[in-house]
C-alpha cells in the first residue's frame, strides 16, 4: 500500500511537516509506503513548504516588525536563484501580543526590506505568500521600505529604476477579496487583527485615498483585483506597484511538486487541515487536492483537528472525513503539541 500525505498545517498547533511526520511514523511501522509532501496555500508555513517543494535553502535576515522592532526572520532561495518570501516573517499576527494588536500603527515596511534583502542577493524571481498578517496598510509600509532603500527617500518611480524593476512576483493565496468595501481588506479581515469598528472605517478610508492616488499616478486601478484585499491589501501593493499575478497558493504548490504525477501509482491520499467545514470548499487546499485525486482515479480523505459540516465535505467526494479530536476535549487542550501528536498516532492507527 501506498499512501501519499498532502497536508495543510494545523494553524496554531503543527507545522504541516509536522503533522505528516506523526501520521507516517504508524503508517510506516505497519509497512504502508508513505510520501510526505509539506503543504501550504500561502498561509502559515509556507516558507518551509515551498523552500521544500523547489530544494532550496532558507536564508536568515534581520528586519522590522510590523511594530518596528528588530526581529529575525528568513526567506528561501531555490536552486534556481527563485526567493520565497511569507509576509508574515516581517508583519505576522503571531509577532504581536494580543493587547498590542493595532492596525492603525502596524506597517508592512519589514516586508519591503525582506524582499529587499533577497533583491541585494540577486534575486529576480519572487513567490510570495501573502496569509497570516498583522497589518491592514495595504501595503504603503512596503512601498516606502522600497523608496527608502533604492530611492534614498526620493519616489517610488527612481525606486523603479533600480534592481526593483527587474523582478517578478507571484503571489500565492487563496484570498479573492478587493481592497475595500464591505468586502475588503478592513472590513473583513481587520477586526481580527485588534480592529475597532471605528478603525475599520479608517483603515478602508485610508486604502480608498491610497488607492484613488495611486490610480492617478499610474492610470490603472488594481484595487477591485481578486486577491487585491489579501494580507491587509499587500496583494493590492504588489499588484499596483510591482505588476505581480496572483495564484491560487495551493495549485501553484501542487504544480511545484509535480502532485499529479507523484499520485499515480497512489492508493491513497490523505489532505487536510487545522479546521475543516463547507469553507474547505471554497478553494482551500484541500479542495484542490480533492480535485487532484479525482482526476486521477485516486481516494482522497480528509483528516482535520475540528471538523464542521461533514456531511457537505462526504457529498463532494471525500472517501472519510475524520477529526482527530476526542469529542468532548476542550479545544485548549486539543491545540498543545504532545496531545495533537498523540490524537494524530490514534488518527494513523485507526487507517490500518
Amino acid at each position: 500500500m501506498k499512501y501519499i500525505l498532502a497536508i495543510d498545517s494545523f494553524k496554531g498547533c503543527l507545522s504541516s511537516g509536522e503533522v505528516e511526520t506523526a501520521l507516517a511514523e504508524t503508517l510506516c511501522r505497519e509497512g504502508i509506503e508513505t510520501v510526505c509532501l509539506p503543504m501550504s496555500d500561502g498561509g502559515d508555513g509556507m516558507l518551509h513548504a515551498f523552500t521544500a517543494a523547489l530544494g532550496g535553502t532558507l536564508e536568515p535576515v534581520y528586519i522590522h516588525d510590523q511594530m518596528m522592532r528588530r526581529v529575525d526572520a528568513q526567506y528561501g532561495i531555490a536552486p534556481d536563484g527563485t526567493a520565497i518570501i511569507e509576509v508574515a516573517q516581517a508583519c505576522g499576527l503571531n509577532l504581536v501580543k494580543e493587547d498590542e494588536r493595532n492596525p492603525m500603527r502596524a506597517t508592512t515596511y519589514g516586508v519591503g526590506e525582506l524582499l529587499s534583502r533577497a533583491i541585494k542577493r540577486g534575486c529576480r524571481n519572487f513567490i510570495i505568500g501573502l496569509g497570516g498578517t498583522g497589518t491592514s496598510d495595504a501595503g504603503i509600509g512596503m512601498i516606502r521600505a522600497f523608496v527608502d532603500i533604492f530611492a534614498r527617500g526620493k519616489n517610488f518611480d527612481e525606486a523603479m529604476n533600480t534592481e526593483l524593476g527587474e523582478c517578478r512576483f507571484t503571489l500565492a493565496s487563496d484570498v479573492t477579496n478587493p481592497l475595500c468595501g464591505e468586502n475588503g481588506a478592513a472590513y473583513v479581515y481587520a477586526p481580527q487583527k485588534g480592529a475597532t469598528p471605528e478603525m475599520v472605517e479608517q483603515l478602508d478610508r485610508r486604502a480608498r485615498l491610497f488607492a484613488g492616488k495611486s490610480a492617478l499616478h499610474f492610470g490603472f486601478d488594481k484595487s477591485n483585483e481578486p486577491g487585491a484585499g489579501a494580507a491587509g491589501g499587500l496583494g493590492y501593493a504588489f499588484m499596483q506597484y510591482l505588476g505581480a499575478e496572483m495564484k491560487s497558493g495551493a495549485d501553484l504548490l501542487l504544480d511545484l511538486t509535480d502532485f499529479n504525477e507523484k499520485i499515480k501509482d497512489a492508493d491513497l491520499i490523505i489532505t487536510g487541515e487545522g479546521s475543516a467545514d463547507r469553507q474547505t470548499l471554497m478553494g482551500k487546499l484541500p479542495e484542490r487536492v480533492l480535485k487532484c485525486g479525482k482526476e486521477s482515479g485516486v481516494p482522497v480523505g480528509l483528516v482535520a483537528g475540528v471538523v464542521e459540516d461533514k456531511e457537505v465535505l462526504l457529498s463532494a467526494g471525500f472517501s472519510f472525513v475524520k477529526s482527530i479530536t476526542p469529542e468532548g476535549m476542550p479545544l485548549e487542550e486539543a491545540i498543545k503539541k504532545e496531545v495533537a501528536f498523540s490524537n494524530l498516532r490514534h488518527f494513523a492507527a485507526s487507517l490500518i
